[in-house]
C-alpha cells in the first residue's frame, strides 16, 4: 500500500501519515506480524522528514498499534497471538488429536515444573476458563464519545451474530459501568485499544480490538471513478470520515473533489448531495441519505448514484470475537 500526504491538506502530515497506517493495519492490508516500510522508504515515498516519520511510529508504539523490534523494525503488533485456531474443536480433534493431547500435556508439565500440585493446576486452569466464561456474559462496545458512531457501527454488526448482550457504552463512562459490573468483554477499534487494555485488566475483563472490512469493493469504485468526479462520504462516525478522506486523497490525489458528512446534520447533507455524483455512506446513514434525496429531489439538478458499504467489520473479526467469549464450539 502506497501512502500520500497532501501538503496543502488543513490535516498535519502527522496526522495523514498515522491514520493511514492505522487504516492500512486496521483493514488487514497489513497484518498481524507484517514489517512496516523503514523510515527510509517512507520518506522516499511521501516526502517526509524521516524524524517526522520515527515521531509517528512512536505514536503508534505508544498507542498499541505496533511494536519496535530492536534490529530488526517496525511491526504490527498481533493482539490475537496464542488464539490462532481456525477450525471448530470437533474437526481439531479429528485432524490432530495427538497435537491437542500433546499441548495439554505440555500446560500441565509447565505449571508442575513450576512448582504447583496436581490440585493447585486443576485450580489455576479451572478459574482461566471459568473467567473467560464470565467475560463471555455480555459485549461492551466503547470508543470515545466524540466518535460514539463508530461504536454504533460496531454493536449493529456483532449483534446479530452473538448470541449475549451487546451494549455501548461511551470510553468517559466505562470506568462507571466496569466499577458496577466485572462480567463481560470490552470491544472496541483498534485505534483506541492501548487506553482501553489498561482500563480493562484494572476490573479483570479483557479488551479486544475489532478488524475493519478492507472495502475491497468500495475501493476498486473510486479507483475507476473519472478525474474530476465530486465524491461524498456520509457516515454516522466522524472517525470514519476522518479517515476515509485520507485513504481516499492517498488514492487518487486531487483527482477527485470529496465532500464528507455526518448524516445528522442536514444542510450538510444537503450541500453534499448536490454536488456529488457519487455517494458512498455506511447502512445507518442510507435511509436518510435517500430520505434527503426524496425530500429535496426538486433541488437537485441531478441524482447522485449511492452506493452503500455492506459491512464496517470484516467477515473472521466477527468469527474470532464469536471464539474469543465462547460462542464457538
Amino acid at each position: 500500500m502506497r501512502f500520500h500526504i497532501q501538503q496543502e491538506s488543513d490535516i498535519p502530515a502527522s496526522s495523514q501519515l498515522y491514520n493511514q497506517i492505522c487504516f492500512a493495519i486496521a483493514a488487514r492490508h497489513y497484518p498481524p506480524g507484517h514489517r512496516l516500510p523503514s523510515t527510509r522508504q517512507l520518506a522516499m515515498q511521501t516526502g517526509l522528514h524521516r524524524n517526522t516519520i520515527s515521531k509517528v511510529y512512536r505514536q503508534l508504539e505508544t498507542d498499541g498499534v505496533v511494536e519496535a523490534i530492536a534490529g530488526s523494525g517496525i511491526y504490527v503488533r498481533d493482539q490475537q497471538k496464542q488464539r490462532e485456531i481456525r477450525l471448530s474443536s470437533s474437526q481439531l480433534r479429528n485432524r490432530a488429536v495427538k497435537d491437542l493431547d500433546q499441548e495439554v500435556r505440555k500446560c500441565v508439565d509447565g505449571l508442575l515444573n513450576a512448582g504447583c500440585t496436581l490440585q493447585q493446576t486443576r485450580e489455576l486452569l479451572t478459574r482461566e476458563i471459568d473467567w473467560r466464561l464470565r467475560c463471555g456474559a455480555k459485549v461492551l462496545v466503547s470508543t470515545p464519545r466524540e466518535d460514539i458512531g463508530a461504536s454504533m457501527l460496531i454493536a449493529e454488526e456483532l449483534a446479530p451474530n452473538l448470541d449475549v448482550p451487546v451494549e455501548i457504552v461511551p470510553m468517559e463512562e466505562l470506568e462507571n459501568v466496569l466499577e458496577n459490573s466485572s462480567n463481560g468483554t470490552v470491544v472496541t477499534s483498534r485505534y483506541f485499544l492501548k487506553p482501553l487494555e489498561e482500563l480493562a485488566k484494572r476490573h479483570s475483563v479483557r479488551a479486544v480490538a475489532v478488524d475493519l472490512s478492507d472495502f475491497r469493493k468500495e475501493l476498486a469504485m473510486l479507483k475507476e471513478l473519472r478525474p474530476g468526479s465530486c465524491v461524498g462520504l456520509v457516515s454516522i462516525s466522524p472517525g470514519i470520515l476522518r479517515a476515509a478522506e485520507v485513504i481516499l486523497h492517498s488514492m487518487r490525489g486531487n483527482e477527485l473533489l470529496l465532500m464528507t458528512a455526518t448524516p445528522d446534520v442536514g444542510s450538510r447533507l444537503l450541500a453534499l448531495l448536490r454536488a456529488a455524483s457519487h455517494v458512498l455512506c455506511d447502512s445507518p446513514s442510507l435511509p436518510l441519505v435517500e430520505h434527503s434525496l426524496r425530500q429535496n429531489r426538486s433541488q437537485l439538478m441531478r441524482m447522485p448514484q449511492v452506493h452503500c458499504a455492506e459491512k464496517y467489520l470484516s467477515d473472521s473479526t466477527i468469527e474470532q470475537l464469536r471464539k474469543e467469549i465462547g460462542l464457538l464450539n
